[in-house]
């Protein structure tokens, strides 16, 4: 699913990132010799239309290019002079290299428009723990509070709220979260940070940073299902079965029984359980299992009873009509640009964390969790990796789009070309600065899968 996935989103972002040169390219009157989806060995090819382009799809599936007649890549014949990219004004040529990213924003615009239509579910964003001696703590956020605008700005999901409180950290030490409080209505706190931003935008730490979680309930002490080979079994503990007390330790919910267990391998305990309305006692001898650090902890074999939907009053589904829609998608897709714009300004600021860079593992891993959660959340996927292509593409670095949209105004400044080895010297420099970025992508997307 994950490497199905990341190649159709890539194949069609690449595709759309490319149409947008090829289309621009052939409206100014450029001539286009080659539209590649894919690097390398070519897999399929067709040549057609009045130019003779060439339309392939290569073997290496991690982008794609536009070829286009160039003088500078070799001989041109008298009668295409004018149809070559280097014989264009300017405008011209700026327009062709920036109608790749601007594509990336058109089509992220698009899918989160037909995500909206489609309906996005979602949670709302209920507080659930709050850690002691944390941000969360100290601004007097409780359980069961409703987050329903940060820093000024409406949130309706989870999602929603992370997104903006990220953008808050980004923004000032303390940040102003509105909250609906059971019994208590509308109350204003400010979390401080109380942490470098850095580790704060550490994929996963925010809210573990500020000390709170969303809400999750909390499940009462009763088995579920028993293995027939667990401790649980062996003891004669059966589903149903609600956990009262160990020794003359009570206990009030499923997490404080994990607990007991997990701290106490090989221990027999005695456990007070109620079964059809009578308490009983039975010795049970904790087993041991190995945890993913390599440590004893302790097992029985048996599950949490669940109910039916836990979460079934916390849901929440975001959907609109057509112009509702777009109005969202537009909104959506400028505050992801800003904040991704401002991440990566931070990251070279050493602000921000570089392990929020991905390589093409975590991306396929996301494409296969976004896919089989559904439809929305993978137009969401796509929409949101468009807009990094998008914005990536325009940093000035010269192998880039922005690279040769800043020589072309610089052409336009000086009157005259860069020289070649100017732009050789630049294009070293852009591939270097690539390869660093690659090399932490690839470092980040081992260190998730190994650790």
């Amino acid at each position: 699913m994950s490497v199905l996935s990341f190649l159709f989103a890539i194949g069609v972002l690449v595709a759309v990132h490319e149409w947008g040169h090829y289309i621009v390219a052939r409206l100014v009157g450029v001539k286009v010799l080659c539209f590649s989806i894919g690097f390398g060995r070519s897999l399929w090819s067709r040549i057609s239309g009045p130019d003779q382009t060439e339309y392939r799809i290569a073997a290496i599936p991690l982008g794609g290019y536009v070829k286009l007649l160039d003088e500078r890549e070799g001989s041109v014949p008298a009668g295409d002079q004018h149809r070559a990219f280097n014989r264009q004004s300017v405008s011209s040529r700026v327009a062709i290299l920036s109608a790749g990213p601007v594509m990336n924003f058109v089509f992220a615009i698009v899918a989160f428009w037909c995500m909206y239509l489609i309906g996005v579910p979602g949670l709302k964003p209920v507080v659930g723990a709050v850690a002691p001696d944390t941000p969360a703590a100290t601004a007097g956020l409780q359980r069961d509070d409703l987050i329903v605008a940060v820093a000024g700005r409406p949130v309706a999901t989870w999602e929603g709220a992370v997104l903006a409180l990220l953008d808050g950290v980004l923004d000032a030490e303390r940040i102003a979260v509105e909250v609906d409080r059971p019994g208590a209505g509308t109350q204003l706190v400010y979390l401080s940070t109380g942490r470098r931003v850095s580790e704060l935008t550490e994929p996963g730490a925010l809210l573990p940073g500020l000390g709170m979680q969303p809400w999750a309930p909390q499940l009462e002490p009763v088995l579920g299902e028993i293995m027939a080979d667990g401790s649980a079994a062996e003891a004669g503990m059966q589903s149903g079965d609600r956990i009262m007390a160990v020794g003359d330790l009570p206990l009030n919910s499923w997490g404080d029984w994990v607990e007991f267990v997990r701290a106490s391998p090989g221990e027999l305990a005695s456990v007070t359980i109620e079964r059809d309305g009578q308490l009983r006692q039975l010795p049970i001898l904790i087993g041991t299992v190995l945890n993913e650090a390599g440590e004893e902890v302790g097992r029985i074999g048996a599950a949490v009873r669940l109910p039916e939907d836990p979460y079934a009053e916390y849901r929440a589904r975001q959907q609109y009509g057509a112009m509702a829609a777009l109005e969202q998608a537009v909104t959506r897709t400028w505050s992801m640009s800003v904040l991704t714009v401002r991440m990566v300004v931070r990251m070279v600021t050493g602000d921000v964390s570089v392990k929020n860079i991905s390589g093409p593992i975590n991306i396929a891993q996301y494409a296969g969790y976004s896919a089989s959660v559904g439809i929305s959340s993978f137009l969401s996927f796509l929409a949101v990796v468009s807009l990094s292509l998008g914005i990536l593409n325009l940093l000035p670095i010269p192998v880039l789009d922005g690279g040769q949209i800043v020589y072309q105004l610089l052409e336009a400044v000086k009157g005259a070309p860069l020289s070649e080895r100017m732009q050789l010297v630049g294009q070293q420099i852009g591939i270097a600065f690539l390869v660093l970025i690659m090399s932490f992508a690839f470092y980040n997307d081992l260190t998730r899968v190994f650790s």
